[in-house]
């Protein structure tokens, strides 16, 4: 079945090339599209937004951790290192793929981007789809890795989600943050007009 799945994602890029360079464009280079949305959220000093951004790290750090225990209780490769005839557009290094790094990073922030923004938040698990169906489109993906990737996540995300904004200590540190950084930026425009 994870084969079969994989042949039916993969094989779209033979027979509809249009879309290739649109999927490795997602598969390789969304990470950056993300990265500067969490840099954009922290920047606002919004501190709903800032509490999103911890969440989300503190989500991506779990499900790493899960991802690479996972990891040692099953292996594969790479489906364009095991099957034949796949349509590999991006070039990867030959390790265990289960599960996706690349789903759990994108899956730990937009899930939580979703649990804290609600309706808003439907762009980014939209975009972390888009994002796993890419992987198996360029040909470095099984859909299990994918989907292991996903539940990972999502558990983390839901759990770091309940739990971390109540705590005091997030809000305590997260105010020790904002009271340093208040502090160096009224030094900055200080010095500015001086």
């Amino acid at each position: 079945m994870n084969e079969n799945l994989f042949r039916l994602i993969n094989d779209l890029g033979k027979q509809h090339t249009f879309f290739n360079p649109i999927f490795v464009f997602i598969a390789e280079y969304m990470v950056i599209f993300l990265a500067l949305a969490v840099i954009i959220f922290w920047v606002t000093r919004i501190k709903q937004n800032r509490i999103m951004i911890i969440c989300g790290s503190i989500t991506f750090v779990i499900a790493e951790i899960v991802g690479k225990l996972a990891g040692k209780i099953h292996f594969n490769k790479q489906p364009f290192a095991e099957l034949t005839n796949v349509n590999q557009l991006i070039e990867k290094a030959v390790d265990n793929s289960f599960p996706s790094d690349h789903t759990i990073l994108f899956f730990s922030f937009c899930m939580t981007f979703w649990l804290f923004r609600g309706g808003k938040g439907f762009f980014w698990i939209l975009l972390a789809f888009l994002v796993g169906i890419s992987r198996i489109w360029v040909g470095v993906h099984n859909p299990a890795d994918i989907m292991v990737g996903v539940i990972i996540s999502t558990i983390s995300a839901f759990w770091v989600f309940r739990i971390v904004p109540k705590l005091r200590m997030t809000q305590k540190l997260l105010g020790m943050y904002e009271k340093g950084e208040s502090s160096i930026l009224s030094l900055r425009k200080d010095n500015y007009h001086g």
